[in-house]
């Protein structure tokens, strides 16, 4: 089928209402390989130097469809108290474009088998809006032509990272200040639009079930809640054969099913892939989600201390 141009405001349209209301975080098919985006206390978490990348095209086959590119990196220091993580993204969709910047310092407490982990994230989001991209009816509407440029406003998270070589578990809540960023300032009636950074609440676990001597289990689960907003949870099931290569489907509560494969190539270094199928009102618009990660991880203070193979 044929990409509907004219879908790009039809969608902007219907999403206006979360923006202003219930501003959304990017997520990921591959949220177990961008656990920092999701949780701060994860920082270190690894075990080593640890970076990954992450592109996102969504519903490909629609003009203006949401394309989301995060960067995140993060190691434990010699001390093995302290994690610090680095989190960057740009979401973009339709006219809107969502830009983060994030520092993150986790503190770790370690068991005999375990680390109990608590983490602090701060740094600054920026959202802006070409309103130009989109058809008014009324192009002399205020909410267009009274646009400012201040939309770059603080921001904070909290998180709870508790894990073993096996399992890991957390919770943590994102924007917690909720800030509001200026959409449009309809001088000079001093009419003003604004978007409110609501706190996002995330659940995360997951775990490694050895089958046999070469094939390992991994379940996760992702639950995400934003008041005002419906509940969204993704079920993970993925298999990992011979430490090399992982194969997983996905289930969103958005009427998603998610395929993931991931390669383990060597020398630190991983790449994987994820396919999005949506069950919604869009699937006669869109050809699917596409996601691709690169991953690199190495010892920085050249001082083994993680377990082989680690599964998270």
């Amino acid at each position: 089928m044929k990409p509907r141009v004219w879908m790009l405001p039809v969608i902007f349209a219907a999403l206006l209402p979360l923006i202003a209301s219930a501003q959304q975080d990017p997520l990921f098919t591959q949220y177990a390989y961008n656990k920092l985006a999701i949780n701060p206390a994860y920082a270190g978490s690894a075990g080593r130097f640890s970076m990954d990348l992450i592109s996102r095209f969504q519903w490909t086959g629609i003009k203006g469809a949401p394309r989301t590119f995060s960067f995140n990196a993060h190691t434990p220091l010699v001390n093995p108290h302290i994690g610090l993580g680095f989190y960057a993204y740009s979401d973009e969709l339709g006219p809107s474009v969502d830009y983060g910047l994030m520092g993150a310092f986790a503190y770790r407490i370690p068991f005999r088998t375990t680390t109990l982990c608590f983490g602090l994230q701060g740094g600054l989001k920026y959202m802006d809006i070409d309103w130009s991209m989109l058809d008014a009816e009324d192009q002399d509407d205020l909410l267009i032509t009274g646009q400012v440029k201040n939309r770059a406003v603080p921001d904070f998270d909290f998180g709870i990272y508790y894990y073993g070589s096996r399992f890991y578990t957390g919770l943590s809540a994102k924007h917690l200040f909720q800030n509001q960023v200026v959409v449009s300032s309809a001088a000079p009636d001093d009419k003003t639009s604004f978007t409110k950074l609501r706190r996002n609440y995330y659940l995360i676990a997951g775990g490694a079930v050895p089958l046999t001597e070469n094939l390992e289990f991994i379940p996760s689960l992702l639950v995400k809640y934003i008041r005002d907003a419906p509940l969204q949870a993704d079920l993970n099931a993925s298999f990992l054969i011979a430490n090399l290569l992982t194969l997983g489907v996905s289930y969103r509560t958005e009427e998603a099913m998610g395929l993931i494969t991931v390669i383990n190539i060597g020398k630190g270094f991983s790449v994987g892939y994820s396919y999005d199928i949506w069950f919604n009102a869009l699937k006669s618009y869109n050809s699917g989600s596409h996601e691709i990660r690169l991953g690199y991880e190495f010892d920085l203070f050249n001082k083994e201390r993680m377990l082989t193979p680690r599964f998270f």
